[in-house]
């Protein structure tokens, strides 16, 4: 996993509430064993049409999305069945973060695990991002603070783990192998 110290990138901004994971990415793509390729099926119900052809009203599939790295989702976002294909889709994209006021438990999890950082944020900090699509924010997880275009700084919470982990680039299976001469230290002990 690539290390996560700070982001600076523009938004795209998705406004709707209780986002849940089958909008994310939808279960006929569930199939999938690998996470690449996964960010061609993120929101497909909404951005394509029955034959496939983008709908050029959908937020992702307008020019100014190109490039951007943080998604400003409505209340509640990653909300239904836990899948971590969501996550992977989302970074597949080109997604490194989602910003809401409340981000269902599971998907926040299976977030931190893949390099995706959940930032929740106060309800009149959102309401200026909302009201900003396509403005340029700093992430910074040293810090766990949002810095807003103008200025304005946001905490977020974040596991002290999770936190770790994408600081130091390491999943959970790294960070133990990693310790494995103090784990053999320790059973030598017993």
């Amino acid at each position: 996993m690539e290390p996560f110290k700070t982001l600076t990138s523009k938004t795209v901004v998705l406004p709707v509430e209780n986002v849940d994971t089958d909008q994310i990415i939808p279960a006929r793509f569930l199939k999938a064993t690998s996470k690449v390729g996964l960010g061609s099926k993120l929101f497909a119900d909404w951005r394509f049409e029955a034959d496939g052809k983008p709908k050029n009203d959908f937020v992702l599939n307008k020019p100014e999305a190109a490039g951007a790295a943080i998604l400003v989702a409505g209340d509640n976002f990653g909300c239904g069945s836990s899948r971590e294909h969501a996550p992977w889709a989302l970074v597949d994209h080109g997604f490194r973060a989602v910003i809401s006021t409340s981000i269902a438990d599971i998907f926040r999890n299976n977030s931190l695990k893949n390099g995706l950082i959940p930032v929740v944020v106060d309800k009149a900090t959102h309401a200026k991002l909302l009201a900003a699509p396509g403005a340029t924010l700093t992430i910074s997880l040293e810090d766990k603070t949002l810095t807003l275009p103008d200025g304005t700084r946001a905490s977020f919470p974040i596991d002290p783990f999770a936190r770790y982990c994408l600081l130091n680039g390491v999943d959970e299976l790294e960070f133990l192998l990693a310790e494995d001469a103090a784990i053999a230290a320790f059973e030598a002990r017993r």
